[in-house]
């Protein structure tokens, strides 16, 4: 992980000028200097602590230490946004000024509520609410379903990204207790296991050995599960850390989908789960192909997709007459692990960004689940960690 200089320094000034203006209004607005003692303080501080990761090895180095880079770099983040908030908020209040009128003080007492909700707001979705796992319970109809295949129930889940916690299974135990308690027929984890490397998997293979359905559960790869975020010594080391996910995931009592098709069994009737490894949009590399996966799309066998990046269903599949697969599976996009009343800036990216999509004809229809780890920042401010337990019926 490189740091462009030009757009840090950039940062860095900003930052600069923030501190200053709040440490004058600080002086100026409050008869007691403890307040701006305590901006002045806590700015050094700060200041320091982006240093720190700044100067810190970001390739090749530990997880713990870049664990440690990832909640210095969110402490430092979760200041000053509530900071650049009240400064743009009290720099609009201050217009008046301009005019030889009154700064607006309601206003300046809005940016400085709105800063701490949000300081709070960013705290909390680290502290508490990416551990807040929610079940979203979803019926999904599909037309020609086969009869022994109507109110068979699937839980997906996805993007655990278990470097995040380390060494510590908690979270990942009570994740397995709640999908276990659904008693699914199938249970599909669709990509991105880790962070950056295989070896962050090891402490967790003993709870996700726990995960258990009729019909197994079943996989495929994320683009973090390729190991494409980290420098190797050689080609050989890199696929050697490829071959372990395999086994270790084997190990796991789980099924591996490379580019390929199982045909799953169910009272007399058969569907076909076909598993994906990646295929997305730039930059993220190209592993997967569903044709090769499955060569005779347009046939009348009712199918299910695994694929890990949603735009896999959006740049092919949708509205694709000559692809009957009328239920796609994916996860990838975390909602940007930000979500207030629905919304989310994933939208800006991906436009399938969480929950269940149809295209125009309604022959295609995605499920795209928001996953259960994080990755970048250790919080999901809404957001909550997703577990999806999907009904099928047959469309009537």
């Amino acid at each position: 992980m490189r740091l462009p200089i030009i757009p840090l320094l950039v940062f860095l000034v900003l930052n600069v000028f923030v501190d200053t203006y709040i440490y004058g209004i600080l002086k100026h607005r409050f008869r007691s200097l403890l307040p701006s003692k305590i901006q002045l303080w806590s700015a050094n501080a700060l200041f320091i602590l982006i240093l720190a990761v700044i100067c810190l090895p970001k390739r090749n180095c530990s997880n713990g230490m870049l664990m440690a880079m990832m909640w210095m770099l969110y402490t430092y983040i979760a200041f000053y946004l509530p900071k650049y908030l009240f400064v743009i908020i009290d720099l609009i209040a201050k217009i008046p000024c301009l005019f030889k009128r009154h700064r607006l003080s309601w206003l300046s007492i809005t940016g400085a509520v709105l800063s701490v909700v949000t300081f709070v707001a960013l705290w909390w979705g680290a502290l508490v609410n990416r551990f807040n796992i929610d079940v979203n319970d979803v019926e999904i109809e599909i037309a020609g379903l086969p009869d022994g295949f109507d109110g068979y129930r699937i839980v997906q889940f996805s993007d655990m990204h278990v470097g995040t916690f380390g060494n510590d299974t908690t979270f990942v135990s009570t994740f397995v207790d709640r999908i276990n308690a659904l008693n699914p027929d199938l249970i599909v984890f669709t990509g991105d296991i880790v962070n950056s490397k295989t070896t962050e998997l090891p402490p967790f293979v003993a709870p996700f050995s726990r995960l258990n359905a009729p019909d197994g559960v079943y996989s495929i790869l994320g683009n973090h599960d390729y190991g494409d975020y980290s420098e190797w010594p050689s080609a050989e080391a890199k696929k050697g850390n490829l071959e372990l996910m395999k086994k270790l995931q084997a190990d796991m009592g789980w099924h591996l989908l490379l580019n390929e098709t199982v045909m799953l069994r169910h009272d007399g009737d058969s569907i076909a789960l076909i598993g994906v490894e990646n295929i997305g949009d730039p930059p993220f590399k190209v592993y997967g192909s569903l044709s090769k996966a499955y060569p005779q799309l347009s046939d009348s066998v009712s199918k299910i997709l695994l694929t890990h990046n949603p735009a896999h269903w959006t740049d092919s599949i949708s509205g694709n007459a000559d692809m009957r697969v009328p239920l796609s599976l994916s996860g990838h996009t975390h909602a940007m692990q930000l979500e207030i009343l629905g919304w989310s800036p994933a939208k800006y990216r991906y436009p399938t960004w969480g929950g269940l999509y149809n295209d125009s004809d309604k022959q295609h229809q995605l499920y795209v689940n928001i996953g259960g780890g994080t990755v970048g920042f250790p919080a999901r401010v809404g957001a909550t960690p997703e577990i999806t337990l999907i009904t099928l019926k047959k469309l009537k």
